[in-house]
């Protein structure tokens, strides 16, 4: 019977998902994916992010052993890069897989070949450089002075990107010197990159294997820690996103997703793609690719889409066209956080541990609207949740409206009957945009 009702309000037939994530980077997408009416097993491979989702999604503690539950005509999932080659030799074995490939994975992993894929495929790129660890970077800095930027590569944590803001580079000299000292990341890979000034802006779409699906998303990620865009940079605070299915008739869409498409049809990717940008009145300058779910722009999605994530994601996985409906306007996701965030930390002394996530006034629809991270479920309270984690990654906020202005009203006001003992987030979320950055893509002509 509950299949059933499923069926008929998400307009999808239930079947065996196991979804495979690292540390959660859309974990509420399993969540998702139960309340559809599938049968989902969820794997996480970070041992530290286990405990989360107790009591909200069935887990697993080894994929390979849920092969043949999930079997030749169920879905598995992939979250996350790193899994290229098994993604490859589940495909070859039959599986139906969603995510990218051994290939897709280097455009992120190494940001360097991405750039120089983007010239290849006839997109302006900016000098960038990878290095095997801060050692060099430093010494390349000192020897190149230029104003340049720090980014992470592969697996390194996103604390380690800074801007640099001298033409001499004397700030990015400061920075690397000062990462020498710390022998957890010393010897991590990092880039440099030649700084680019504009506004940054990304543009997104699925792909099935051989061609576009669905509407183009646009999107505006808040990095830094705190409100006005200072601090430290972090995954990402928050984002302001909206579709447009006549973006593919934009310039913006033909100089960069469109340039794309015969390559990602060489390599046969089937996911979410996503290029970040700077632009300016001159140029669009490609900074990365996300060739998988982006935190938190997949919670921002749910909010979005009208059509249910089972069908959309297992029509993509099969190589097959799919309409998916959506809803129009714009869109606003922030992140709920707790100490020791940014910072990563396995200590829980100076910390709450396990704090009690309260509602004031929440209303069923309100519900709808919040996406969980690091959160799981008492066994014997319906509905009583706990932070779960310690890495201060808790939840996200959803909300829409007609405007930029509308959407961060009714977000702000639904993420104010939230209460988490010493919670964090930022509350300017989408007002750059707003004030400033959306009448100058307007005036150079990347938005209508």
């Amino acid at each position: 019977m509950k299949n059933l009702i499923n069926i008929l309000y998400y307009g999808s037939s239930p079947m065996n998902i196991l979804f495979i994530s690292n540390d959660l980077i859309a974990g509420n997408l399993a969540y998702l994916l139960k309340k559809e009416g599938h049968s989902v097993k969820l794997y996480i491979d970070s041992k530290h992010q286990r405990n989360n989702f107790d009591h909200l999604v069935d887990k697993t503690t080894n994929w390979k052993k849920e092969l043949e539950w999930v079997g030749k005509d169920g879905l598995i999932i992939f979250d996350d890069i790193g899994y290229g080659k098994i993604q490859d030799r589940l495909r070859k074995q039959g599986y139906i897989v969603y995510g990218g490939n051994f290939l897709s994975d280097q455009l992120e992993s190494e940001r360097q070949k991405a750039q120089e894929i983007f010239k290849e495929n006839g997109l302006i790129t900016k000098e960038i450089i990878d290095f095997k660890n801060v050692y060099e970077a430093l010494e390349y800095a000192i020897a190149n002075p230029k104003t340049w930027v720090i980014k992470q590569n592969g697996s390194a944590p996103k604390s380690l990107n800074y801007v640099g803001e001298f033409n001499d580079g004397r700030d990015i000299v400061s920075v690397l010197k000062s990462y020498l000292i710390d022998k957890t990341i010393n010897r991590t890979k990092i880039s440099l990159q030649e700084r680019v000034y504009g506004v940054e802006i990304a543009i997104a779409r699925y792909f099935n294997g051989e061609n576009w699906v669905g509407p183009v998303e646009f999107n505006i990620e808040h990095k830094k820690f705190l409100s006005g865009d200072i601090g430290p940079t972090t995954g990402e605070m928050g984002t302001l996103a909206w579709y447009d299915e006549k973006g593919e008739n934009t310039y913006f869409y033909k100089k960069t997703l469109e340039k794309m498409t015969l390559y990602l049809r060489k390599i046969k990717f089937k996911g979410h793609f996503d290029i970040n940008c700077i632009v300016n009145e001159k140029n669009i300058y490609p900074l990365e690719i996300t060739p998988r779910f982006g935190s938190p722009i997949v919670h921002l999605q749910s909010e979005i889409h009208k059509s249910p994530w089972g069908e959309l994601l297992y029509s993509i996985a099969k190589g097959e066209n799919y309409n998916l409906k959506w809803n129009k306007g714009f869109g606003i996701v922030i992140l709920v956080a707790l100490p020791p965030f940014p910072y990563f930390s396995r200590s829980t002394k100076m910390y709450s541990h396990n704090p009690n996530i309260f509602f004031k006034n929440l209303n069923e629809d309100d519900k709808n609207h919040i996406h969980f991270e690091e959160v799981s479920c008492y066994a014997d309270k319906i509905e009583m949740y706990y932070v779960s984690d310690y890495r201060g990654y808790v939840l996200y906020v959803t909300g829409m409206g007609e405007n930029p202005k509308e959407a961060v009203e009714s977000t702000y006001k639904r993420l104010r009957k939230i209460i988490i003992p010493k919670m964090i987030y930022r509350n300017d979320i989408g007002k750059k945009f707003i004030e400033e950055d959306y009448a100058k893509l307007k005036k150079w002509g990347y938005v209508k």
